[in-house]
């Protein structure tokens, strides 16, 4: 099997797992995160070198640095941000950039369809007008009602985001595409 299919399925694997527990226990825990980044450095640095090795922490800045933005405003938790930056360190630099988008387009999917669902699409958009009024006028600090803390807010495992983005991301990358 090709060195880059192989890391791509142990990427697309962590990610599955991580939405597996994300959904049971609304958790993405560090046995799996912290695992996922070390060899993706390992493996990276085994077989492209410096190179390799630069490339899986670039990936590791890149996509879990945008996700530490919505950890700061508390929009998301630190789990989602060390997968984020497990998945960039074990895809690379620019394989990360491709799967940050693929995961931010399930994520958005996946957003909409809780949005339906909990019936609350006319509060959604009241909430995400009043978050982007706040930040503009604050800057990056944690909305006063919309965020993790508030216990009536709509939660949505972001774990099953990664899953369904990473998936999408292989199967669009894949060379049998």
């Amino acid at each position: 099997m090709d060195r880059t299919i192989s890391i791509s399925v142990i990427a697309v694997s962590v990610a599955i797992i991580a939405a597996v527990f994300d959904v049971r226990e609304r958790r993405i825990p560090n046995m799996l995160t912290y695992p996922g980044f070390i060899l993706g450095i390992v493996l990276h640095a085994s077989y492209w070198g410096w190179k390799g090795l630069l490339s899986a922490v670039l990936g590791a800045v890149f996509f879990g640095g945008l996700f530490l933005v919505f950890y700061v405003v508390r929009a998301m938790g630190a789990g989602d941000v060390k997968l984020a930056a497990a998945l960039g360190c074990l895809v690379g630099t620019p394989a990360s950039l491709n799967l940050m988008a693929a995961t931010a387009a399930a994520g958005g999917a996946l957003a909409l369809f809780y949005m339906v669902r909990a019936q609350r699409v006319r509060q959604t958009f009241r909430n995400t007008f009043s978050v982007l009024v706040f930040h503009g006028h604050f800057g990056l600090q944690a909305h006063p009602t919309v965020n993790l803390e508030n216990p009536q807010a709509l939660r949505m495992p972001y774990g099953l985001a990664f899953a369904a983005g990473a998936a999408l991301w292989f199967l669009s990358s894949s060379p049998w595409r």
